[in-house]
C-alpha cells in the first residue's frame, strides 16, 4: 500500500466526538475517530483528580481535552494519510488549524522520510471543522507547585535532583507507569500522594492495520505529553509543568534537513505550545523544559557524578521498556553507553547494562551514525553528533591513560579520529555552555546554574 493510493481510497478522516466521565477521583476521556470506509478508533485516557472537586462545565478543561484529541488523532490518521480531516464535534479557528497542521507535518517528518512520502505542508492535509467552538472560561492556575514529567531516563532523574530543594512543592507526572518510572519517583523520595499517574489507552485496531500493510511510523509523542501533563496540572492546581528536554534535542536527525525525530522535544515546539496554550486555552499552566539550556553531555556528567542512587533503576531503552531492561542492541542503548563512558568506569558501565556495548562490533554501523559519518543519525532520542565525538575522545584517552585494551568501537574511533582535535578545549567549552534560548524563569535559571556551577 502506498501513500497516493491510500489517500485516494480513504479520502476522509473524522474526529467524530469525545466523551468525559467524571467520578469522585477520576476523569475518563474517550475519543471517537474514524477513517471513513475503513474503521473507527476509540482511544481513551484516565486522569486522577482531587477527590471531591468537580470540573463539570469547566470550559478550560474541555478545551484541553479536545486539544489532546487533536494530537491523538494523528496516530490513527497516519495509517491512510487521508487528505481531509473533518472535525465534527467542535469548530476551531483558522489559527488553530494552522497550528495543528504544523505540528502534524513537522512531527511526522521522520514518518514521511522513512516511508518515502513526498509531502508538503500546504497539501498533505486539509482540516475542516463544524459545530460550536469551545470558549475556554474558568479559574486559572496560580501558585508555585511543580509537576515534573518522569520518563524513567537520566534526563528526568536530573530534573528531579536539580529541583530537590523544592520537594514540598513538587509532584511527579507519569503516563502508564512502568518499573523504571515508578522506581525513579520512589528513589527521588516521592510517595504515592505526590505521584500523578495517568493511563493512556491505545486502540489496538491501529496495530492490526499496521500488520496488514497500512502506513506506520513515528508520531510526535512529546506533544501528547505536553497536552496531557497540562490537563493533570490544571486538575491538581499545579502551576509549572517541568519537562527535561535538553538543547541537544534541536539537532536534525537527517543532515541538511529539518527532519528531527525529537521535533516535539525541540525548543521550537516548546515555544509553539506555550503560545498556543496562552492564546487558545489560557489555563495559567506554565509549560517549559528545565534542562533546555544544557546539552546531553552536561546532563550525562551530572547524572554520572550526582545521581549514583539512580544508576540501577533508570531505563532509556524503548525495546526493553516492557521488561524493565536494556536490550543492549539498539542505538539508544549505545548512545547512553557512549555519553556516560567518560565519567564511569568499565565496571560501572557493565553494572548498568549487563555488558559493555563498546565491545560489540555489530554496533559499528550505529556508532558511525552517532558520530555523524552517515547522513542520518539513528531515529532515536540521542544527542548531537559533536557530543558523541567529544565523549569518544575522552573515553579513548581514559582507556589509554589506564593502559587498558581498547574495546572495538573505541579502537575503530582511534583509527579515524582527527589528531588535531582539541579534547581539553572542547570539554571545557561544552561543560560550561548555557543556551539562552529557553523559557526558564529567573528562579529556575538560578537553581539550574547553581546545580551545574554555570
Amino acid at each position: 500500500m502506498n501513500y497516493s493510493s491510500l489517500r485516494e481510497k480513504y479520502p476522509e478522516f473524522l474526529f467524530k466526538s469525545y466523551s468525559v466521565e467524571e467520578s469522585e477521583t477520576e476523569i475518563k476521556v474517550s475519543y471517537n475517530f474514524e477513517t471513513v470506509s475503513l474503521c473507527q478508533f476509540n482511544p481513551f485516557w484516565i486522569f486522577k483528580k482531587p477527590a471531591g472537586k468537580s470540573f463539570k462545565d469547566n470550559k478550560i478543561l474541555e478545551k484541553l481535552i479536545f486539544s489532546l484529541g487533536m494530537v491523538e488523532l494523528v496516530s490513527y490518521w497516519k495509517a491512510t494519510c487521508s487528505p481531509t480531516v473533518k472535525i465534527l464535534c467542535k469548530s476551531i479557528s483558522e489559527g488553530e488549524a494552522k497550528w495543528f497542521k504544523k505540528l502534524y507535518f513537522k512531527g511526522l517528518g521522520e514518518f514521511f522520510y522513512i516511508n518515502k512520502i513526498d509531502a508538503d505542508i500546504s497539501s498533505f492535509m486539509d482540516i475542516v471543522s463544524e459545530g460550536e467552538a469551545i470558549i475556554p472560561k474558568g479559574e486559572k492556575v496560580s501558585g508555585n507547585k511543580n509537576l515534573i514529567s518522569i520518563g524513567g531516563g537520566k534526563d528526568s532523574v536530573v530534573s528531579l535532583e536539580t529541583l530537590s530543594s523544592l520537594k514540598e512543592d513538587n509532584f511527579c507526572y507519569i503516563i502508564n507507569p512502568d518499573e523504571a518510572t515508578k522506581a525513579t519517583a520512589k528513589m527521588g523520595g516521592y510517595k504515592d500522594d505526590k505521584i500523578i499517574a495517568v493511563k493512556r489507552g491505545l486502540d489496538r485496531k491501529i496495530v492490526e492495520l499496521n500488520s496488514q500493510g497500512f502506513l506506520n511510523g513515528h508520531t510526535p509523542f512529546s506533544a501528547i505529553v505536553a497536552f496531557s501533563s497540562t490537563i493533570s496540572a490544571y486538575l491538581w492546581g499545579i502551576k509549572n509543568v517541568v519537562l527535561s528536554n535538553e538543547n541537544s534535542a534541536n539537532e536534525s536527525t537527517v543532515k541538511g534537513t529539518d527532519i528531527n525525530h525529537q521535533y516535539s522535544k525541540s525548543f521550537e515546539f516548546e515555544c509553539d505550545f506555550r503560545a498556543f496554550e496562552e492564546k487558545f486555552i489560557a489555563s495559567g499552566v506554565n509549560y517549559f523544559s528545565l534542562l533546555r539550556p544544557l546539552s546531553e553531555f552536561q546532563i550525562a556528567k551530572f547524572f554520572s557524578e550526582k545521581c549514583e542512587n539512580y544508576h540501577s533503576v533508570f531505563r532509556s531503552c524503548n525495546l526493553g521498556g516492557k521488561t524493565d531492561s536494556w536490550c543492549c542492541n539498539c542505538p539508544k542503548c549505545l548512545f547512553i553507553t557512549i555519553i556516560l563512558a567518560p565519567f564511569l568506569s568499565h565496571d560501572e558501565i557493565k553494572e548498568i547494562f549487563g555488558e559493555n556495548l563498546l565491545t560489540k562490533e555489530k554496533m559499528l554501523s550505529d556508532y558511525d551514525k552517532l558520530l555523524g559519518l552517515s547522513p542520518e543519525k539513528p531515529f532515536e532520542c540521542v544527542g548531537m553528533r559533536e557530543e558523541v565525538i567529544l565523549a569518544s575522545y575522552l573515553t579513548l584517552k581514559k582507556y589509554q591513560s589506564e593502559k587498558k585494551a581498547l574495546p572495538c568501537l573505541i579502537s575503530h574511533f582511534a583509527e579515524i579520529m582527527d589528531e588535531d582535535y582539541d579534547t581539553e578545549g572542547e570539554y571545557k567549552k561544552t561543560i560550561s555552555q548555557f543556551n539562552e534560548n529557553n523559557n526558564l524563569s529567573p528562579d529556575f535559571e538560578k537553581i539550574l546554574r547553581e546545580k551545574f556551577s554555570l
